[in-house]
C-alpha cells in the first residue's frame, strides 16, 4: 500500500526542513512525499532538494492552499493520501507505519486521530492536545470535525466524491470532511493517539475578522449539504471548546 503525502508551501523555510525529516525517519517506506511550492522567494526550494526522498516538487503561482492541495492530489498516484503541512511533523517516527496498518486491518475508507500544538524550540512542550475521541457526526452541525491534519482516505474518494472548494478561504477543509464523512458517509477508524504535531497559529485562529470568516464558511457548507446549522450553534462550539480547555 503506498501513501501519498501532500505538503504544500510557501516560503516556509524556518518550518518545512523538520517537516521533510519526519517523513524521511518514517519506519514505512512506501510513501510518496509531494511538494507543492507556491514560487517560494526563499530558501524553501534549496531545503527541499537537499531530502532524496521526496518524490515530485511543484512549484508555480496557485490561487490559495486549497488549490496547491488539490493540484498534490491530482498527481497523487498513491493508494492513500493525507496532507501535512509545511509547519507540521509527524509525533513520532511510526505514524505512518500505524496508518497504513489501519487501512489495511480495517475495511475502512478514512482514518483520523488527534493533534497536538507545541512550541518549535521545544516539541515536548504540549500547548493543547485536540482529541477526535468525542466527535461524531452529529457534531458537524455546530462547527465540529476530526482534526484535519491527522485525516487519510483513499486516492479513489477523491476521483468519487470531490477535491477542495476554492471558493473556501478557510473552512474547505471542514467542508470536505462534512461531504465525505456525513454526506457520502465514507466509513472511518479513529486512532485514538496524536499522529501530527503542530506549530500555534493558523490563519483561523489570528483576529476576530478571520473567524468570523471561518465560521460564517462553516454555516455556509452545512446549508449548501443540507445540514441545519446557524449562528448560535457556532457560539455554542465555541464556548464548548472554551470551557473543555479550562477544564484541562
Amino acid at each position: 500500500m503506498k501513501v501519498s503525502i501532500i505538503t504544500v508551501s510557501y516560503n516556509s523555510a524556518d518550518t518545512i526542513y523538520n517537516t521533510l525529516d519526519s517523513v524521511k525517519k518514517q519506519s514505512y517506506t512506501n510513501i510518496e512525499h509531494i511538494i507543492i511550492d507556491g514560487k517560494s522567494s526563499d530558501s524553501t526550494l534549496d531545503i527541499v532538494s537537499e531530502f532524496e526522498h521526496v518524490s515530485i516538487t511543484v512549484s508555480e503561482s496557485d490561487i490559495g492552499i486549497y488549490d496547491a492541495m488539490n493540484k498534490g492530489i491530482k498527481l497523487a498516484t498513491g493508494d492513500i493520501i493525507g496532507i501535512l503541512n509545511s509547519d507540521d511533523v509527524f509525533h513520532d517516527n511510526l505514524v505512518v507505519e500505524k496508518i497504513a496498518n489501519t487501512f489495511l486491518g480495517n475495511q475502512v475508507d478514512c482514518i483520523f486521530g488527534d493533534v497536538q500544538f507545541v512550541l518549535q524550540n521545544n516539541p515536548l512542550k504540549v500547548l493543547r492536545y485536540d482529541s477526535s475521541k468525542l466527535w461524531n457526526l452529529k457534531r458537524f452541525q455546530f462547527g465540529f470535525m476530526p482534526a484535519h491534519p491527522s485525516f487519510y482516505t483513499k486516492r479513489e474518494n477523491y476521483n468519487k466524491f470531490g477535491l477542495y472548494k476554492t471558493d473556501f478561504k478557510i473552512s474547505s477543509d471542514f467542508d470536505l470532511l462534512l461531504r465525505f464523512l456525513l454526506i457520502h458517509k465514507l466509513s472511518y477508524k479513529y486512532i485514538p493517539e496524536p499522529l501530527v504535531n503542530m506549530l500555534p497559529g493558523g490563519v483561523s485562529t489570528q483576529s476576530l475578522k478571520m473567524k468570523y470568516i471561518l465560521n460564517k464558511e462553516v454555516i455556509r457548507s452545512c446549508h449548501e449539504n443540507g445540514v441545519p446549522s446557524n449562528w448560535f450553534k457556532m457560539l455554542y462550539r465555541l464556548i464548548v471548546k472554551f470551557l473543555f480547555r479550562i477544564k484541562r
